[in-house]
């Protein structure tokens, strides 16, 4: 009966977790994002306890703070008042981690997905500007403006069909 009931909590948990937004790219939630790495429920004494595992994108990203916050706030709105919110960075955060409907919504913002990962890593694939998909009008003819776009995670590029700059969310 106690674990049936810690699965239904651990449900709504997840639900709750995935109304909370990533604050730099608001279409994303922390579920989409995959930033969420467990979520442990406890019940004792009727009393619920929360444990959330949480990894950045990347070490030092001035997000995390505001991402735990909202988690919290959710969480208490909800009711839920003993909650643990942990970070590890082992194992660093990778974008295959975005759910796929995560990178469609990224798609319709206006910031193009990651690409899938090459399987092969050659000398060669260090030197090369990796193709990317513009989010506008679908060309991959599109060019590198700066590695750095409107946050550390994303590069700049723009659309040499459309000529619409946007943002690209680097694969790490």
């Amino acid at each position: 009966m106690v674990t049936q009931a810690v699965a239904n909590i651990k449900d709504k948990i997840i639900a709750i977790l995935s109304t909370v937004t990533d604050p730099e790219i608001p279409v994303l939630s922390v579920m989409d994002l995959g930033v969420i790495r467990d979520v442990q429920v406890g019940i004792n004494n009727d009393a619920v306890s929360i444990h959330i595992t949480i990894t950045p994108t990347y070490t030092g990203c001035p997000a995390l703070d505001v991402m735990k916050m909202s988690i919290r706030m959710a969480l208490l709105q909800e009711g839920y008042n003993n909650i643990v919110l942990t970070e590890t960075l082992s194992p660093a955060w990778t974008t295959d981690w975005i759910s796929e409907a995560g990178k469609e919504k990224l798609k319709a913002y206006g910031i193009a997905p990651p690409n899938i990962k090459q399987l092969v890593c050659t000398p060669d694939a260090f030197q090369a500007e990796e193709a990317v998909q513009c989010p506008h009008c679908n060309s991959y003819h599109t060019r590198l403006i700066s590695q750095f776009g409107s946050t550390a995670c994303k590069a700049l590029y723009q659309c040499e069909d459309c000529k619409e700059p946007f943002d690209y969310f680097k694969c790490h």
